[in-house]
This record gives C-alpha cells, sequence and structure tokens, in this order.
C-alpha cells in the first residue's frame, strides 16, 4: 500500500551574532566521544572523517573560547564541562519538543488524508506519551495510525467529541488510587459507553542520578533532603498520580522542592535530572534508563486504550487489537526497561479490571 506521509525532523543550529556557526552533526560526535572516549570511533559512528571531526572540535572551541573535549594520554578523549553541558542541552531539546513535533507531523498527516479521503484505513489515536504506545504506528502496515500525543483530558474530551476513534488511559493497579484516578476524571468518562482495550503495564517512580547523595529512596526523602525535584505539567496523569502517592504517604507537593519548571514528557524529565538540572524526577523506568539513572519503583499501572463500545468491531479497531497480539509487536514490548504485555487487546470494563486487581 503507498502511503502520503510527512515525517518532521527538526535540527537547530548554534549561530554567533557574527554569522558563525557550526553544524548539527556536532552532537552526534559530542555523543560518540561520551560513549566511547575515542575520536576515531566517534568519527565514524557520526559518518564523518577524522580531519572532520577535529575541524568541527576545533572550530566549536574558537568559537566559545573553551575547548570542547580533553585528550588524556592512556585514557583517551573525554568532553570538558563546556561539552558536556551542550551535549546535554541538545539531548533536552530533543526530549522535550520530540513528542510535540511528532503529533505536528502527525496533524498535518490528518490533513492530507482528509484529500485524499478513501486512499487508505486511517485510526485517530490520541494518547498520552509513553514509550509501547509510540512503537504501534511503527508495526501498522494495512492502517495508517494517525497518533497524536495529548494529556488525559484533552485524549477523553476528542474521544467524547467524535475527534479520534482511540484515546489512552492509565491509572495505578491499586483499587484505591485507581478510584481516586477515576473520580478525577469523571466528568469526561461515561463508563457505560466506553470500553477498556488492555495494552501494558508500565512501572513510575523516582528517577536520579547515582552520584546523588544523601540518597533519595522514598517520598519521605523526598521531604526530608528536600532535594530538587522536577515534575510534570499540571494537566498530566504522572503528576496526578504522584500527587495521589505523595498525599497517602501524608505529604503534599507544598512540601517538597519543587522546580519552577515543568516538563511535558517522561523523557524530558529524565534528560532533565541527568543534565544535573534537578536532583530527582518522577516518571517511567524506561525513561529512567534511557538517561542512565538510578529507578525507584514506587507503583505500577495499567496503559491502556480506551473507545466506544459500539466501534469495537470497527475494521480499522479490529486491526489494532490484532496487532497489538501480533508477535513481533510482542517482542519488541519486552524489549523496553519497566514494561510488559497486559494481556493486550482483551476487552474490557472499568469496573472488571479493578475488581480483578483487587
Amino acid at each position: 500500500m503507498h502511503k502520503k506521509k510527512l515525517t518532521v525532523t527538526p535540527a537547530w543550529v548554534f549561530q554567533t551574532d557574527q554569522g558563525d556557526w557550526f553544524e548539527p552533526v556536532l552532537f552526534r560526535l559530542l555523543e560518540s566521544l561520551r560513549d566511547s572516549g575515542k575520536l576515531t570511533e566517534a568519527a565514524r559512528a557520526a559518518s564523518i572523517s577524522y580531519r572532520h571531526a577535529w575541524n568541527l572540535l576545533n572550530r566549536a572551541a574558537d568559537l566559545f573560547g573553551l575547548p570542547l573535549v580533553a585528550m588524556q594520554k592512556g585514557h583517551g578523549t573525554k568532553l570538558t564541562p563546556l561539552g558536556e553541558k551542550l551535549l546535554w542541552a541538545e539531548q533536552r531539546v530533543r526530549a522535550r519538543l520530540g513528542p510535540q513535533i511528532d503529533s505536528m507531523a502527525s496533524e498535518f498527516n490528518d490533513q492530507i488524508q482528509q484529500i485524499l479521503a478513501g486512499a487508505h484505513r486511517v485510526l485517530r489515536m490520541h494518547a498520552s506519551h509513553g514509550y509501547a504506545v509510540s512503537l504501534l504506528p511503527e508495526f501498522s502496515d494495512s492502517v495508517e495510525i494517525n497518533l497524536q500525543y495529548r494529556n488525559p483530558e484533552e485524549a477523553l474530551s476528542a474521544l467524547n467529541r467524535g475527534d479520534c476513534d482511540v484515546s489512552s488511559f492509565h491509572f495505578p493497579n491499586e483499587p484505591a488510587l485507581a478510584e481516586q484516578v477515576l473520580k478525577h476524571y469523571q466528568p469526561h468518562l461515561r463508563r457505560n459507553e466506553f470500553r477498556l482495550i488492555r495494552f501494558v503495564t508500565r512501572r513510575e517512580g523516582l528517577m536520579m542520578r547515582s552520584d546523588l547523595m544523601p540518597r533519595v529512596e522514598s517520598f519521605k526523602d523526598l521531604v526530608d533532603t528536600q532535594a530538587r525535584y522536577i515534575g510534570r505539567d499540571r494537566q498530566s496523569g504522572t503528576r496526578l498520580l504522584s500527587n495521589l502517592l505523595l498525599a497517602q504517604a501524608g505529604y503534599s507537593e507544598k512540601s517538597i522542592n519543587r522546580m519552577p519548571q515543568q516538563e511535558l514528557t517522561h523523557t524530558a524529565v529524565a534528560a532533565f535530572v541527568a543534565a544535573g538540572m534537578a536532583d530527582v524526577g518522577f516518571g517511567v523506568e524506561a525513561a529512567a534508563r534511557q538517561f542512565n539513572l538510578e529507578f525507584i519503583h514506587m507503583v505500577s499501572e495499567h496503559y491502556l486504550l480506551l473507545c466506544r463500545k459500539d466501534r469495537l468491531q470497527d475494521p480499522n479497531l479490529q486491526h489494532l487489537i490484532r496487532l497489538m497480539r501480533s508477535e513481533p509487536f510482542i517482542e519488541r514490548l519486552h524489549q523496553v526497561p519497566g514494561y510488559a504485555p497486559d494481556r493486550p487487546g482483551d476487552v474490557i470494563t472499568f469496573d472488571q479490571l479493578i475488581a480483578e486487581d483487587g
């Protein structure tokens, strides 16, 4: 099947007020240098020559007035503090803006499909950012999955309006906490009209650098140490969950040393902590592992898909269910840290799932 589909790939460039600049490949070179410690290997990984690599590093050093790397005999090449900061800045940009750019690309593609109506089948999905849901479009063949990242209230509102076919919904597998989450979203939920499609479970918890002292292994530690905490935006389901867990431990948001910034994704929170701009964050284990952070598991939750029960036999939804149950997709899920298949494709009600967890 031939698909007319756009992909949006951003790139950002350093430029001085005199017009001096260097190309984005520098960041790939810095990342490879950090991992390998060898300029020859880093140049090869960045698909540039050794000479080009040296020229890039020298140009950058001239631009900033400080070197980005330091060479030590017998110890290879290491990033200087400036090189580390530049690399973390680029990775934070990718972590923060990546999902929003993906959503923008999906919106563009949705508009294209409206013009090419009938060219091929499209399933519209609005979902909270997650490491498992992002895989679905990659595995879909006969149906285009138009995935747009939205916070839970936006996704549920879109489903109620008919602006999407499927939305995501996630809540903890502890019945008492689950009921509080459902109560929060009750204005958007007509339980009798919707059905849950099981998908995955995921682990959420505290993430921090391994060198953080004193250690933070609980919400009590977070309050007692007043470690700098970076959280999600107020509309996110993870923000709601972390606040419920704080309350369960006897604390409020005011008890912790929350930073004024808010991040929109788990990946962005992890990148913020890894860059040393905060001490502790809260999010999924996959994000912590991506940035080599310590992870303290606090709660597991169901990440599910939600649809109208009268649409369950829709061919596009049936395709989605088959995809979620397929062996290649299940194998890929097992490779995502902290995620596990949760009888994917099984249809269930809210009450049945909560009763099962109880």
